[in-house]
């Protein structure tokens, strides 16, 4: 899918020397190394010039110094038959008709006989890798030597025995001073140099057969039958597949045919050359990549140089470049560069041709074939027919070589430019009429253009009636008048504008193919080679011309070189390309909100130059896609080298942010293929190259493969974005189609938005989509997950406001189902006429509810049934479905056992009857359940089904209000949550406290002792809520109970003493504390109670109330005595944090030593045996396990794995410990340091503690256990805010990460620490 282009053309003069009249070219040679061109003329001189480019073309043509040609001594009688260029030499081998074998140094200008065959030289041909040489001479000998001139082998190819036969073929074959080519016995190399052909004359016959060679040995290898072949012309693919030959068919006055045989001698394929009889190919010649054959033909007008190209099991003619008859034309291929040919006249005249391949598909994705004088016509959009076949085609006089195409709505322009110099314009009508042209072969006239080029290039339509193309300043340059001609020797390109008009009347929908005038109007010279021109997409009528430099200037219709003062009217564009850029595309961006043009192109290294910028250095091949009608373009299609499809928002590549969002373009291997999967599309088939797009809804890219056949997909980033695009436009019913199609989740269309926002126009969307079954299977699909995030995260992005949006509604995603299902139900019965379809699109609405609304849906069908009960009219009975009908999509929708709950729920049992037997259920498990019900008075019988449908609360609203008390007690007793609804339902007071009674019990058993305590109150059952309050521990409760129970005193003072034990009993001795010191009133033990509960202040001050002295002094030595415990506990704690620090530096400097070393060795962190790590790490630390531990130690757990019921017993078991060299021990280490900090108790026991300690003169106590606790608490925040430090870096510096320099950090924040609030201000100061 793909034609053959020129880029560009340069030609140069070779002036030769000799003063004879006939002196013409005979051979040709290239130096890749030195990059230079050797000719040898019919007078013997050598001519050695650079290779021709556009910046040295015109030093070639005028004997520059670079320009050299050298003399070469031969005898008067003697020929030169054979020509080539040893590059192992750096010198030419050359062969003459008297079998002189000549090696010509060029530098030295020195020349040297290294050998004599007899018969004299035919053919010269040096092997692939330049170890040996093979020469045929006219005896028929083949012989093969080394590039010291030793002979490996010599062998007879050909057989003759009759000596005036063999005489007579000896004067045949001696090249003419004319023709300049061997007439006979070439030599072919396979492209590995194992094996070489030769064309054999078969003896006694006028027929020739192919022979194949070894390389080592010589022995022949295999030979074809005797054939009718041309005994000049044979060329062995490189890569080694097929030997290209030609059968001469004269005889049967049909046109050559070019034949292929393979290694083996059997013929493999043949195709016509569509010649006239008389038509000679004198040269096939493959290019270094196989896929083009050049050929050379002789036809009685014009001699031509044809390049063919076989993909689908065709051959091709994609390029044909005429000459006249007395330039003999010749070509070779640039060995290194395959689309560059060089083409040589024998009066000397030099053309470069070099091409390049590009798509046949336009940019409205028709694809425009060429193929000999045939294009082949195929619009994508309607049928994607790979080549060659097609829709139709269109013929033409002569092969086309350019093409232009313009596409419009209404009609689509085509001009052709072809290999005689004539330029055929046809008019198409708009794609959507072209069925009715399929398989039509439709005939081109050319126009009546007055100036015939011999190449017009980079055709282009500014408009509907100009066209705009380049030509080559060369020999046969015309200019449109005197005005336009160019200087005598200027080289460069000039800028044709030709004016098209239609003389015939054209017919709406028809191709109008002839009548067609063209005339040049306007013609501009430059310097340089015009190698892309592009028009601008929003100005029309303006183009863009790019040079073989990267330059680019812009081109207006009607523009001259230099205005009237004098001054140049070229205007240079602003952006220019780094490298030439043959493949250049002028798009049409957005660019906020403001369309302008996009300079892109891709240069032949596979940079992709978007703007001036390289954005892209392994692009294979791209495409531009637009979703929109306005041409803008808004995705970037981009293939790399890697075989890896990009989807690129145009958005991004005009900020620029394409190349850091893309990773450049590259596939990382480290990065995780979750990451990159979205990023790009792995292609399947490698060099796969992306050749159209179908704009639009399609959202489809068309790969070709190399084997030729088309494939299309359709990449989720294009599906998704032209979804997004139809909702934005309010087309819903085109979202809709193309979410079916491409099997996208139907909430997509509900959720981008918000379902919410889809609400209000739920009506719309029903309008336009009309399909009840399509929204019946939208309805189906509906969820209450948010899919847009999952769905389309990686592929479009989300605006900040849609994602606040977004969260908003996930907390009320559970009314998403019902409110959309809703809002399509209101707008199918507001907007769709009544039909059996409708009632069965409402009833799926109901049952794909959350919950299902089934009730809503049965008694809709419970109308349809009373109405065919009731006989109702047949106008009714078309708008509604049957009620069996409706039942059956209810049931085939939802749980056939919900179904029948709900009717039970409706308290119709001939409805839930019916329900059962359409499920299919058996009779034997629901008629006796429904006769049961039957037979119960109505209220018990709705008492009972709401308790098998377990709705609870409708249960006892029906029993509450009846005679059955002892029915509803024991399903409030049974079912607690009706408790608060039964006791507003209940009015009786007396059962009323029955119920409350009933609560309290319940809230009792579930320990819930204050609540039960209340509800005994609240039915004044006093004894059992003292009971409930004494089980919850609440004294004053119980105390209070007491006294509205009247107990007396001694009653009192003995619960009393009791409520004291329970107390200490739960750890509360504070509050025993206070119950024996109010109402037992015993003093010394309320104190001692004080001072196990460590409230310091309070039993002192109790002390001094009683003014006790022994009490005071408990009160002193019970203080003293804590404090040493705690100044002890304290020291403590300093040692451990100090050892849990280093311990935990160590661990942690270890492992990013490790890490280090790995990512070293270019292995993921991902990648590290942690355990290993952490093992080694404690080993390498020099520490020893931990010998001390904590009562509040605890490790994080690493395991990672719950099978084992023995590996998590042994995990809890060992819950608590740090173990050295555990996966988690840094983890656990840093948790452990924070676990050390004081608590909020402690704190307040301590600072009460200081105050007592104060109080009673024990100063130096309370400033040493202050100073210590400060100290302990100072060191564990440092040492957290130390580990904290290290975790976030991954580098550590033994002096800087230390507790002592951390220490006046914090130290300088402690009275901004609300931590350190425990503390006294006057022991701080003291």
């Amino acid at each position: 899918m793909k034609n053959l282009k020129l880029c560009s053309e340069v030609s140069v003069n070779l002036q030769l020397q000799s003063t004879e009249e006939d002196e013409h070219l005979l051979f040709s040679a290239i130096d890749v190394d030195h990059n230079r061109l050797f000719f040898i003329s019919s007078t013997n001189l050598v001519y050695s010039i650079p290779f021709p480019t556009p910046q040295n073309a015109k030093a070639c043509s005028r004997n520059d110094p670079s320009t050299s040609f050298q003399p070469l001594e031969l005898e008067d009688d003697d020929i030169i038959s054979s020509f080539d260029y040893l590059m192992e030499k750096e010198s030419l081998v050359i062969g003459t008709s008297k079998g002189l074998l000549l090696l010509y140094s060029v530098d030295n200008n020195s020349t040297e006989i290294v050998g004599r065959l007899e018969g004299g030289v035919k053919y010269i041909s040096p092997s692939p890798d330049g170890d040996l040489l093979a020469v045929t001479t006219a005896f028929g000998q083949l012989l093969v030597m080394t590039h010291d001139w030793d002979v490996l082998y010599e062998i007879e190819f050909e057989d003759h025995t009759d000596v005036d036969f063999l005489d007579q073929t000896v004067d045949s074959d001696i090249p003419t001073r004319r023709t300049g080519y061997s007439q006979g016995s070439p030599v072919s190399w396979r492209g590995d140099g194992k094996y070489l052909a030769t064309l054999s004359k078969v003896q006694d016959s006028f027929l020739f057969q192919i022979k194949v060679w070894e390389r080592d040995s010589g022995a022949l290898h295999s030979a074809s039958d005797p054939r009718n072949l041309s005994p000049v012309v044979l060329d062995w693919m490189p890569s080694g597949a097929k030997i290209a030959t030609v059968y001469e068919r004269k005889d049967e006055t049909n046109c050559p045919l070019i034949a292929f045989f393979e290694k083996n001698g059997l013929e493999r394929s043949t195709f016509s050359i569509n010649e006239p009889s008389d038509a000679k190919v004198e040269v096939l010649k493959w290019n270094s990549t196989s896929d083009l054959l050049a050929g050379i033909l002789r036809c009685e007008k014009y001699d031509c140089v044809k390049i063919w190209y076989f993909s689908n099991n065709h051959w091709y003619l994609k390029q044909e470049i005429r000459y006249s008859r007395e330039d003999g034309v010749r070509l070779m291929w640039d060995p290194i560069k395959p689309l560059k040919l060089i083409c040589w006249t024998l009066r000397g005249r030099v053309s470069i041709n070099d091409f390049i391949w590009v798509t046949a598909v336009m940019p409205n994705s028709v694809a425009l074939v060429v193929d000999d004088f045939h294009l082949l016509i195929t619009p994508f959009s309607l049928s994607l027919t790979p080549p060659p076949m097609f829709s139709f085609r269109l013929s033409f006089s002569c092969p086309v070589r350019e093409i232009a195409f313009l596409p419009g709505k209404s009609r689509n322009l085509l001009a052709a430019f072809l290999s005689n110099g004539c330029l055929c314009i046809a008019e198409l009508p708009s794609v959507d009429d072209w069925d009715d042209l399929e398989g039509k072969d439709i005939e081109v006239e050319a126009s009546t253009f007055k100036i015939e080029y011999h190449s017009l290039l980079h055709l282009e339509w500014l408009d509907s009636h100009t066209l705009l193309g380049a030509s080559n300043l060369g020999l046969n340059h015309k200019a449109i008048s005197s005005q336009f001609a160019p200087e005598e020797g200027m080289l460069g390109s000039s800028l044709v504008e030709i004016e098209v008009v239609c003389s015939e009347d054209k017919a709406p929908g028809s191709v109008t193919f002839s009548g067609w005038l063209a005339e040049a109007t306007n013609q501009i010279l430059l310097e340089g080679s015009v190698i892309s021109i592009a028009c601008d997409p929003v100005k029309r009528r303006l183009a863009y011309i790019e040079f073989d430099s990267g330059t680019i200037i812009e081109y207006i219709p009607g523009m001259r070189t230099t205005r009237a003062d004098g001054t140049s009217s070229i205007h240079k564009h602003s952006v220019s390309f780094s490298s030439p850029c043959p493949w250049m595309i002028m798009a049409c961006v957005d660019d906020g909100g403001v369309r302008k043009p996009l300079l892109t192109g891709l240069d032949e290294h596979g940079r992709l130059h978007v703007d001036g910028r390289i954005l892209c250095n392994n692009c294979g091949s791209f495409s531009l896609y637009s979703n929109s009608s306005d041409e803008v373009a808004t995705h970037l299609i981009l293939a790399t080298k890697q075989d890896l499809l990009y989807i690129v928002d145009m958005v991004d590549v005009v900020d620029g942010e394409a190349e850091s969002k893309y990773d450049n373009f590259l596939h990382l291997a480290k990065k995780k293929r979750e990451e990159q999967s979205s990023k790009f599309i792995n292609l399947w088939e490698r060099n796969a190259k992306v050749v159209a797009v179908l704009h639009g809804d399609e959202a489809a890219v068309i790969l070709q493969t190399t084997r030729g056949n088309l494939e299309c997909i359709y990449p989720r980033k294009l599906v998704l974005a032209c979804i997004v695009n139809a909702l934005v436009q309010g087309r819903f019913r085109d979202a809709l189609l193309m979410v079916r199609r491409h099997r996208i989740d139907f909430n997509f269309m509900v959720d981008y938005y918000g379902w919410k926002a889809f609400l209000p126009f739920s009506l719309e969307f029903v309008r336009q989509v009309k399909n009840l079954s399509h929204v019946t299977e939208f309805v189906c699909a509906i969820k209450k997950e948010n899919t847009s995030e999952k769905l389309c995260a990686n592929y479009i992005s989300f605006s900040s406001s849609k994602e606040v949006k977004d969260a908003h509604e996930e907390d009320q995603r559970d009314l998403k189902v019902t409110s959309v299902l809703s809002a399509i139900r209101k707008a199918i019965e507001e907007e769709l006429p009544e039909n059996p379809a409708r009632e069965l699109c409402i009833l799926t609405t109901y049952a794909r509810s959350d919950p299902p609304a089934l009730e809503e849906a049965l008694k809709r069908i419970k109308i349809t049934r009373e109405m065919e009960l009731s006989g109702s009219n047949d106008s009714w009975r078309k708008s509604y479905p049957s009620a069996e009908e409706a039942l059956k999509h209810l049931l085939w929708l939802s749980d056939p056992d919900a179904v029948f709950e709900a009717a039970l729920g409706l308290y119709d049992l001939n409805l839930a009857a019916i329900v059962a037997l359409n499920a299919q259920k058996d009779p034997k498990e629901f008629l006796p359940f429904l006769q049961e019900l039957e037979n119960l008075p109505t209220v018990f019988m709705q008492y009972k089904v709401d308790l098998h449908l377990h709705r609870y609360d409708k249960a006892l609203e029906h029993i509450v209000s009846s005679a059955y008390h002892s029915e509803c007690m024991t399903l409030l007793k049974h079912h607690p949550q009706l408790f608060p609804l039964g006791l507003k339902l209940v009015i009786d007071p007396l059962k009323r406290n029955e119920v409350y009674e009933a609560w309290g019990d319940y809230l009792f058993e579930q320990k819930c002792f204050e609540d039960a305590a209340t509800a005994f109150l609240c039915c004044s059952n006093l004894e059992k809520a003292l009971k409930a309050y004494r089980s919850g521990g609440d004294w004053s409760g119980v105390l209070t109970v007491a006294g509205l129970l009247k107990l007396g005193k001694a009653e009192v003072l003995q619960l009393a003493h009791e409520l004291a034990e329970e107390l200490q009993e739960l750890g509360r001795p504070g509050e025993a504390a206070k119950v024996v010191l109010e109402y037992c009133g015993d003093i010394n033990y309320a104190i001692s109670l004080f001072i196990r509960a460590r409230e310091w202040e309070e039993a002192l001050r109790v002390a001094f109330m009683c003014r006790n002295d022994d009490s005071v002094a408990e009160v002193r030595r019970a203080s003293s005595e804590c404090a040493v415990v705690l100044v002890n506990e304290f020291q403590e704690g300093l040692e451990k944090v100090g050892k849990y620090t280093a311990r935990y530096l160590a661990v942690r400097q270890r492992r990013l030593l490790l890490a280090a070393k790995l990512q070293s060795e270019e292995r993921g962190v991902d990648d590290i045996d942690y355990d290993s790590v952490s093992e080694a790490s404690s080993n390498f630390s020099g520490m020893s396990a931990y010998t001390t531990r904590t009562k509040n130690s605890s490790v994080v757990s690493a395991s990672t794995s719950a099978a084992s019921k023995r590996r998590e017993n042994r995990r809890q078991k060992n819950r608590g410990k740090i173990r050295a060299g555990s996966p988690g021990e840094e983890i656990a280490l840093v948790d452990h340091l924070k676990s050390m900090s004081l608590t909020s108790g402690a704190k307040r026991e301590l600072k009460s503690l200081l105050s007592v300690l104060l109080m009673l003169g024990m100063e130096e106590t309370a400033k040493k256990l202050q100073c210590l606790a400060e100290t302990f608490q100072l060191s564990q925040i440092t040492a957290v805010r130390l580990a904290e430090d290290t975790v976030a870096t991954e580098s550590i510096d033994e002096h800087a990460f230390t507790l002592d320099r951390y220490l006046p950090k914090v130290k300088g924040k402690m009275p901004n620490l609300d931590d350190f609030a425990w503390r006294s201000k006057v022991l701080i100061s003291s």
